[in-house]
């Protein structure tokens, strides 16, 4: 079973570059990142939601 991805392919390569290891992500692809980076991607594109939504 196909998990569906949540956030965009764009919103993770912003999130790859702000976070430094984007250059992994073009040798490797996203499955050769480290499980510390995967969290800290999830954790940055949680902190800019929760400040977009109490911007509204």
């Amino acid at each position: 079973m196909a998990r569906r991805g949540v956030m965009s392919e764009a919103l993770k390569v912003e999130l790859a570059k702000e976070l430094g290891f984007y250059d992994v992500v073009q040798r490797e692809g996203w499955g050769g990142i480290k499980a510390r980076d995967a969290g800290n991607m999830v954790k940055r594109a949680i902190e800019l939601a929760e400040k977009r939504m109490s911007d509204r």
